[in-house]
């Protein structure tokens, strides 16, 4: 400590030393650095006028307000600090407002890239996002349904047929991107008007009306290839479906109630799961099952479509979210017990075991969870509360596994 105040005085006394023989370098030094468009006075030839007050140039329009603070280290030598609090704020909303600016380009990027901007080449790009592939969450939903019927048709105690499942599953695959390929074409002049499709492959120009066409038949030559699997009786039911496929984008130009009528598009495949494994339908099963998932497309979907209700104001197409407006939880609650009754009710027909209605249980709550926290007025949380049904699915998928192997 002795030796470190002794250097202090050791350096102290240097200081005074050179402030007195440069005083004139010193102080327009000081001008330079803190008022540096200031025009600076003639040097100071003695050290008197050393302490005067720097003149600003009253030419400069200066937007801070400096106040001198003097400290004096010794004889003949002051340092000048200038504080505003006024341009700290400012600087300190500026920094603030970058930063925004930064994270919300950050998030833009990471929601615009995706592994097809990665992986494939650029020709294919298009077609990949004109068929989602980028958002698998579609796929999910459609195949939920099929893993269903596929498992509450498999012997009890045995395990469903996986080739069965993985023919279903290519098939969601294919049938969603038709889906998407067939609602671009005919909405491409909504699409355009409505900020979260804009930017879709055949809105924006990236691809002709003529080009998704021609995609659009590739996809179904595909998907009739793995309808030709199956019996008979499934390939007719299967091909039926396509009437609800081509239709359902018009649906939102004609009712209120085009989430219902994606509701029976999409779960088409609680009865052709069941009629691939069986060769025909039981009712009794299949219809609760099928009803089922009607209800619980009108929770997601509507959730969903809150997305998109301004913008579905302005161009004039229409949805459960317009429709129901401040009453939609009531709605959409309604619609979740109706599901989950539905679900139990095809339990018990089906004769599943118990393990069946712990996860039935399990999947009501997850629903039930869904419709309370959404928020209805974020785009983000009504996204992020339609993604999660794909666990619904699953939690479902899993309780069917289990009931039917154990029962």
């Amino acid at each position: 400590m002795a030796r470190y105040l002794a250097g202090g005085a050791s350096r102290m006394r240097r200081l005074q030393k050179s402030s007195l023989s440069s005083s004139s370098s010193s102080f327009y030094l000081a001008r330079s650095i803190f008022n540096p468009l200031s025009s600076p006075p003639p040097p100071p030839t003695t050290t008197a006028a050393f302490y005067q007050t720097p003149i600003p140039n009253p030419n400069y329009s200066n937007p801070f307000t400096p106040a001198s603070e003097i400290f004096k280290f010794g004889c003949g030598f002051r340092s000048f600090a200038h504080i505003s609090t006024s341009s700290v704020k400012e600087k300190n909303n500026d920094e603030d407002d970058d930063d925004d600016d930064d994270r919300s380009k950050k998030a833009e990027l990471a929601v615009s890239s995706s592994w097809i901007d990665l992986y494939l080449p650029k020709h294919v790009r298009p077609y990949a996002l004109l068929a989602r592939l980028d958002k698998p969450i579609g796929t999910w939903l459609l195949a939920w349904p099929c893993m269903w019927s596929i498992s509450l048709a498999a012997i009890p105690g045995h395990l469903p047929d996986f080739k069965m499942m993985l023919l279903f599953g290519c098939g969601s695959l294919l049938l969603r991107g038709a889906g998407c390929t067939i609602n671009d074409l005919i909405d491409r002049n909504i699409d355009i008007k409505v900020e979260r499709t804009k930017l879709r492959p055949i809105a924006s120009g990236l691809l002709s009306p003529f080009q998704g066409l021609c995609f659009l038949g590739f996809q179904l030559l595909l998907g009739l290839g793995i309808l030709l699997q199956l019996n008979n009786y499934s390939c007719i039911l299967g091909a039926s479906s396509l009437l609800l496929v081509f239709s359902y984008p018009l649906m939102k130009r004609f009712t209120f109630w085009p989430q219902a009528y994606l509701g029976l598009t999409f779960n088409w495949g609680a009865l052709l799961g069941w009629a691939a494994v069986k060769g025909s339908l039981d009712p009794a099963i299949v219809l609760p099952l099928y009803i089922s998932g009607v209800f619980w497309t009108l929770v997601y979907d509507t959730i969903y479509a809150h997305q998109d209700k301004e913008d579905d104001l302005k161009v004039g197409v229409k949805s459960t979210a317009l429709k129901f407006g401040d009453s939609t939880k009531e709605w959409i609650t309604g619609f979740g017990i109706a599901s989950i009754s539905s679900l139990a009710l095809c339990g018990y027909n089906a004769g599943i075991g118990w393990p069946y209605y712990a996860f039935l249980t399990a999947a009501s709550g997850q629903l039930a969870w869904q419709i309370q926290t959404v928020d209805l007025s974020s785009r983000a949380d009504c996204n992020r509360k339609f993604v999660s049904n794909k666990w619904f699915g699953a939690i479902i998928f899993s309780g069917i596994l289990f009931g039917r192997f154990s029962s």
